[in-house]
């Protein structure tokens, strides 16, 4: 039997694709090992799965003064060693890693054991961790076109992010019953989630009244985010979480607002739903964000609002628009070769195992 250990951590975008993957690798007969933080998300997630778990202990890796930075080398280092001893123990014939600090001690072990490794990025330019595993790595694989640019040339390869099945499965008339509507109106679902969508959070109810007109919103919010001032207004609903009937509400979406985390707008791009992106500002991240929808606009897949020009009217002319050329945006993400992610990784896994 081939075996896989996968790894990946710290947000949800560094194992949502390889929760995505393991229904395939189960398939083609692959036993699964997972190497995680101690205490990161990816625990919970992984072990749901019914995915064997090993923790390793691991440091963040900082561009910025903290003296945090003269002792986390040191968890770098005991994570090394770690993994050394797990890789020793399952003897895996490939590592496929999805980013994150851990993921750095797990890329350096399975180097020095001359266990081939397979990684991922999701954003445009490589992160802090991706930078470091890329020499460990023997193909590094990507979602964006111009990302190929920031990657070695023998390595790089143009995938896509890897897209749970389960999410486009979903039923229109299931959603549509689940947010209480009855179809009349298109719908427009907005994902803010964390608290950095706090400012397209505070938009969406300032326009409600603009907007409800003309569409029925489903706004996830995030934790603590819902408006008990609005609760019960017609044509409009709040999740703070949304679980497995996620997928229905898409189904029912015919447009929507997100930022631009780049494995949301993957999923959003498989589901060939017309989308407005708003990034993060520099001021709030490295900047990924604002390529990834540069990316997207460039391929026709999205329309951008920058947050520093977003005003209640560009924000209600933008949505309109989107709708009025939502077809274009279909046609174009339809064309989209970024398609079957998870086949293309799974059998470049399988290639590596067979060399």
């Amino acid at each position: 039997m081939k075996k896989i250990i996968l790894t990946g951590g710290g947000t949800a975008g560094h194992v949502t694709p390889n929760l995505a993957l393991i229904p395939e690798l189960r398939e083609k007969g692959f036993e699964i090992l997972y190497i995680g933080s101690y205490n990161g998300i990816e625990k919970d997630l992984i072990t749901e799965a019914g995915i064997e778990y090993r923790p390793i202990s691991s440091g963040k890796l900082r561009r910025y003064f903290d003296i945090k930075n003269f002792t986390d080398p040191f968890r770098v280092m005991r994570g090394f060693f770690q993994s050394r001893r797990i890789m020793k123990a399952f003897r895996p014939d490939v590592v496929f890693s999805k980013g994150g600090f851990v993921a750095v001690p797990v890329t350096l072990a399975a180097r020095t054991l001359r266990v081939p490794v397979i990684s991922h990025e999701s954003d445009m330019t490589p992160g802090l961790a991706n930078k470091l595993a890329m020499p460990s790595a023997t193909k590094i694989c990507c979602n964006f076109p111009e990302t190929l640019n920031y990657l070695p040339k023998d390595k790089a390869v143009l995938t896509g992010s890897p897209i749970r099945k389960e999410l486009l499965s979903g039923s229109r008339e299931e959603g549509l019953k689940e947010a209480g509507f009855d179809g009349q109106k298109p719908v427009l679902l907005v994902i803010g989630g964390s608290l950095g969508a706090v400012h397209i959070n505070d938009m969406v109810r300032k326009v409600l009244g603009r907007l409800l007109p003309d569409f029925d919103i489903i706004h996830i919010c995030g934790k603590g985010n819902v408006s008990e001032e609005l609760i019960g207004t017609p044509g409009y609903v709040q999740y703070e979480y949304v679980g497995a009937k996620l997928r229905d509400l898409f189904a029912a979406a015919d447009i929507m607002v997100s930022r631009a985390g780049a494995n949301a707008i993957c999923e959003i791009l498989a589901l060939r739903k017309p989308n407005l992106l708003i990034p993060l500002p520099k001021s709030a991240s490295r900047g990924d964000q604002i390529l990834n929808a540069g990316s997207f606009e460039k391929q026709g897949f999205s329309k951008v609002l920058f947050e520093e020009d977003m005003t209640e009217d560009s924000f209600i002319s933008s949505v309109n628009e989107l709708w009025r050329d939502r077809e274009s945006y279909i046609r174009n993400m339809e064309s989209s070769p970024l398609s079957d992610a998870v086949g293309k990784i799974t059998t470049l896994i399988e290639e590596t195992c067979n060399r």
